[in-house]
């Protein structure tokens, strides 16, 4: 099954084939958008095709189309003037040309020129999602599929639309030609199964599994043609009569890939199971399975039949077919980031991952440097110590993990009883903070001793904020209480009740004596020494999601969202922390405002969206943001400035 995710990229291909080493060290400069520096990952992986002489793999994504020389597996080419997620992929008979449908506001087709990387034209038409992407066996037709419905047929020299089999009962989830060109067959989510005659649009027949088919393939004959659904079982049919002449089980999960070997006598399949299988075809048993890390998203055979590649949450995997053994892997896909954080430094960002590792890159250059592995489950925070020497990462397997960075050893593992939420070392690096089941707990960050326990929220620990001298800690719960505790005795100084629904953020000023809290359409300002609130900023239409001080202290930027049926808002709003007083309100996002971050030198604030943009504005504001970054294609999550304010880390979705 296709995932929807995706971003934006490409190269230059023939200057890539004498530079390959070079390239492959330089991919995360390759085609930025302007401002730029780096791209740290390659974006989520949607789909991946074998070029038909085998020598290329394309693979499709949040970002854009990379392209791989398979004797290397070095990165050789990649398309990036796409828009949105890439969420179909195929080659043309020849090679020549590659397809890449994308977008779901704005579906368009894409066709390029492989051998030049040079864009041939776009193709529209669409209504929603391009789920899939079909040549015919002579090149001349290209057939795509869509959320919306429908089937198209284009005439690849011209780009004119050329036939549509309309069909409005649920999603084309996967079409395909059969190898004489002559029918076209596609899988609904529905769990239908119908085939055309290309020639007339003639229906020939109907079939199915109870649940929607994720994939189906034609064998090299055209007699049979495998179906994969959501029922985790896969059916083989007689073509010509829509007969069902097997049915395969022993997946566990779903099937969201099916692919015949070249000579037609194997049939490949892939599961969230975790699992790639072998069948015997003829037989219908099974011949191996193949282990893979993670869930199975997409399966295809080598031209030449004797590799098999699959991709998962980490990357994508090549297997042997005749032993099952790994031979290779294409990684640096990396999907499901949940947190990031630079050094004190800046030379380097780590990022949190659902699948549980842990990912350094080069703050600078944004080239990977290494992974920290340990996390049996999503890795969900990320902070580094004041003296960057230590990276601590709380995760869903209920362990915080403490990592040298110097040599990326695990230092310390501490054992909590429940998912660690936000994790945060106080200013001196002595102590962390964690929290595990609407307790806060501090630790000793060189023995891992437990030091205090924090008891008194009842709904879940949203955000953890220690104080510029680092005697108090605050936290604030999904029911909009916020706790100041004071860290040497781990008593509780002030219970705040705040918004009455999620506090958003916590966020003391640079001297430490106000706290700022962020939750419903209202920021509120708090005296940390007697626990009085000092005021309310009111201006907002909907909950507010984030706030950040300027380094003086005197001005404080929140950011609006849309969390409910009340009125949209997507301003950034500057007040003055003395007087409450609005100091402006900037406009230009077009969607929740997630992420602020002043600059070091507080001239400059930066704001990431849900729209997928990052605006800069000047300090003192004008009414417009003075540059926009763009590259993102879906929600941004955070943002922020390295420590010498050259840099701005981006966290997309």
């Amino acid at each position: 099954m296709k995932r929807e995710l995706f971003f934006k990229f490409s190269l230059l291909f023939v200057f890539a084939l004498f530079l390959q080493d070079s390239f492959a060290q330089d991919s995360p400069q390759w085609r930025l958008p302007e401002n730029v520096k780096a791209r740290l990952g390659k974006g989520r992986i949607s789909e991946f095709q074998y070029s038909p002489d085998g020598t290329r793999l394309a693979v499709a994504g949040s970002t854009g189309i990379w392209l791989y020389d398979t004797a290397t597996l070095q990165e050789i080419d990649l398309f990036t003037e796409h828009t949105d997620w890439v969420a179909s992929l195929a080659f043309s008979p020849d090679g020549r040309t590659l397809a890449g449908g994308e977008g779901r506001e704005y579906p368009i087709i894409r066709l390029w020129d492989v051998a030049t990387g040079e864009h041939k034209q776009i193709l529209t038409g669409h209504g929603d999602w391009i789920t899939s992407l079909a040549f015919s066996p002579d090149g001349k037709t290209l057939a795509s599929g869509s959320r919306g419905q429908t089937i198209r047929l284009w005439d690849v020299a011209t780009g004119e639309h050329k036939w549509t089999f309309d069909e409005p009962r649920s999603w084309v989830y996967n079409i395909a030609f059969s190898p004489d060109g002559g029918t076209i067959a596609a899988g609904y989510s529905d769990g239908t199964l119908r085939l055309w005659e290309v020639a007339t649009g003639k229906h020939k027949w109907t079939n199915g599994h109870p649940t929607a088919i994720y994939s189906i393939a034609f064998s090299p004959d055209g007699r049979t043609l495998a179906s994969g659904s959501y029922d985790e079982t896969i059916r083989l049919w007689n073509a010509v009569t829509g007969e069902r002449k097997l049915t395969l089980t022993g997946h566990t999960d779903r099937v969201p890939s099916v692919a015949f070997s070249p000579d037609g006598e194997t049939l490949a399949s892939g599961s969230w199971d975790g699992t790639l299988r072998l069948w015997d075809v003829a037989a219908g048993k099974h011949k191996q399975i193949i282990r893979q890390p993670g869930l199975v998203y997409n399966v295809m055979f080598s031209p030449d039949g004797k590799t098999l590649a699959s991709d998962g949450e980490e990357g994508l995997y090549l297997w042997n077919v005749a032993t099952g053994e790994q031979q290779g892997a294409i990684m640096g896909h990396v999907s499901g980031i949940s947190s990031v954080a630079f050094s004190p430094d800046g030379q380097t960002l780590a990022s949190a991952k659902e699948d549980g590792a842990v990912y350094l890159w080069d703050g600078m250059t944004g080239r990977y440097k290494r992974a920290l592995t340990g996390h049996t489950d999503r890795a969900t925070s990320v902070a580094f110590s004041p003296d960057g020497k230590t990276l601590a990462s709380g995760g869903s397997d209920n362990t915080v993990r403490l990592w040298d960075l110097a040599t990326s050893a695990q230092k310390l593992t501490i054992r909590q009883t429940s998912f660690v939420g936000p994790v945060a070392f106080s200013p001196d690096g002595k102590t962390l903070a964690s929290d595990n089941d609407n307790i806060v707990h501090l630790w000793d960050v060189m023995t891992g001793e437990h030091k205090q326990a924090f008891a008194g929220h009842t709904g879940g620990i949203q955000s953890l904020a220690f104080s510029p001298d680092g005697e108090t800690l605050a936290s604030g719960d999904w029911n909009g209480t916020i706790r100041l505790w004071e860290v040497a005795t781990g008593e509780q100084k002030e219970t705040l009740f705040a918004q009455g629904s999620t506090i958003w953020s916590l966020v003391f000023s640079p001297d430490g004596n106000t706290l700022a809290s962020a939750g419903s359409r209202e920021i509120r300002l708090w005296d940390t020494v007697t626990g009085e609130q000092k005021g309310t900023l009111t201006g907002h239409g909907d909950d507010v999601l984030s706030l950040a001080f300027s380094p003086d202290g005197r001005t404080l930027a929140s950011g609006g969202g849309q969390r409910g049926a009340r009125r949209w808002d997507y301003t950034l709003r500057l007040w003055d922390v003395t007087t409450g007083v609005s100091k402006g309100t900037l406009t230009g996002h077009t969607w929740t405002v997630t992420s602020l971050a002043f600059s070091p030198d507080g001239e400059t604030l930066a704001s990431g969206s849900g729209d997928g943009t990052v605006l800069l504005w000047k300090l003192p504001p004008t009414r417009e943001h003075k540059r926009r970054f763009t590259g993102h294609t879906d929600w941004i999550w955070s943002v922020a400035y390295s420590p010498d304010g050259r840099t701005l880390a981006t966290q997309s979705r």
